[in-house]
């Protein structure tokens, strides 16, 4: 199991404008994409998304870890599987959490 290549920041509606402003003009990180409900960051070798979410009152963290074997990876970390949280369109694995609560995405990388 390694980390993945995005972590995502899920921003309530009221305060999403700010919190994109605030990663863009005061950190200074460089817009890498751009989409209806999301922008992405580069953030290291990473891609930091800020993204949209009208339906939520609260602010969460996602992060991503790679594992060649999703299944069996979920299998050891004894985590639940959360797939009901986010369509995941042309992606093997599953959505999970850890004990805290934090939302993971644990897959397998797609070679390009």
């Amino acid at each position: 199991m390694e980390p993945g290549k995005n972590l995502a920041i899920k921003v309530p509606l009221h305060r999403w404008s700010e919190t994109v402003a605030f990663y863009r003009d005061k950190v200074g990180l460089t817009v890498t994409r751009e989409l209806d409900t999301s922008i992405g960051f580069e953030f290291g070798n990473m891609t930091l998304w800020i993204d949209r979410v009208p339906q939520q009152s609260q602010t969460d963290v996602w992060i991503e870890l790679f594992d060649d074997d999703p299944d069996a990876a979920l299998s050891r970390l004894g985590s639940p599987i959360r797939d009901e949280l986010e369509p995941l369109t042309n992606v093997v694995g599953h959505w999970t959490s850890d004990p805290a609560g934090t939302v993971i995405l644990l897959r397998r990388e797609q070679m390009s």
